[in-house]
């Protein structure tokens, strides 16, 4: 409990042997404030704790070229901001898509994904169940957890990331729906991630980019070269973050494969690709897919891309 006010100050005792020397002190050291302050009117505000008297005021002092003059003073405790701390973020106002591929509750909603879409040059299943690892570890949990890694990576330089899902719906979305999402977000860039289900003895990533379409709703072609100039580059930065090789049975070695019977791509407006990370049903490949540390270096190599790409 605290008290206020002198009717709550105990008794003092009397001090007189104190008062002529705090008299001959206070005398003394009258002088020394007074060529003090006759100083500091002088000089004018250094930036330290001295302030003019009310009674002489001085004239303001110029607007730094930083800003107006707010009246605040700088904390001595915090380090100064220095201009690239306010630098925009290199991915200010670029917005990303990544595409999850499948959806872990798709195989229970079968009647549903197999329900026919128009991709352009025909129909095709709304989406599938994804294939898995020999030991059943799903293709639509690993690629939520690669879209979810790189989200962060991305949303740290500025980006804005959307999902077009995020385990939140109990199947789908299809895959023309998926591709409607990537074009009325304005993507720059739009990711696909997914894992192939080859067999034993296939390894390595290889990357999907659109082929020409002009079909029914599907016009690939204003897409086609900056699609290319996205996936070489998600390539590059997947092959050096991962040290995993181009795949050694599609793409003929160059890690990329063009296609043109995807929905996901055809009905693409914005640059799109698909990226197959590996093989799940190679031993030696699943093995990497199902670390969550080659899965953080996996997402490190298509942000790394993808910069790239939003650089120019």
């Amino acid at each position: 409990m605290s008290y206020a006010g002198p009717e709550f100050d105990p008794p003092r005792p009397p001090r007189r042997l104190l008062r002529r020397p705090l008299t001959v002190t206070a005398a003394a050291l009258v002088p020394t404030a007074l060529a003090g302050w006759l100083v500091w009117q002088a000089v004018g505000d250094d930036g330290g704790a001295a302030r003019a008297a009310p009674q002489t005021p001085r004239q303001a002092a110029p607007a730094s070229p930083a800003g107006p003059d707010d009246g605040k003073r700088p904390d001595p405790a915090e380090p100064p901001v220095s201009p690239s701390d306010s630098a925009p973020s290199p991915l200010a106002h670029k917005v990303v898509v990544i595409d999850p591929g499948h959806n872990p509750g798709n195989s229970r909603h079968t009647s549903e994904i197999n329900q026919q879409v128009d991709i352009g040059t025909g129909r095709k299943e709304c989406d599938t169940t994804g294939t898995s690892t020999n030991d059943g570890y799903a293709e639509a949990r690993f690629t939520l957890d690669v879209a979810h890694r790189l989200r962060a990576l991305l949303e740290e330089q500025g980006a804005t990331v959307r999902l077009t899902h995020d385990g939140d719906r109990d199947w789908g979305p299809c895959v023309d729906e998926r591709a409607r999402i990537g074009n009325a977000a304005h993507a720059d860039a739009v990711v696909s991630i997914h894992a192939d289900g080859s067999a034993a003895g296939n390894r390595g990533f290889h990357v999907i980019l659109p082929g020409p379409v002009h079909a029914g709703a599907a016009d690939t072609r204003p897409i086609v070269g900056s699609s290319r100039d996205l996936g070489e580059r998600i390539a590059d930065g997947f092959r050096r973050e991962t040290g995993a090789a181009p795949s050694n049975y599609i793409g003929e070695g160059t890690g990329l494969d063009v296609r043109t019977d995807l929905g996901g791509l055809n009905l693409s407006t914005v640059p799109k690709v698909f990226l197959e990370c590996g093989n799940m049903r190679d031993g030696a490949e699943a093995a990497l897919l199902t670390s969550g540390a080659w899965r953080q270096k996996a997402a490190h190599g298509i942000s790394e891309g993808i910069v790239s790409f939003l650089r120019g």
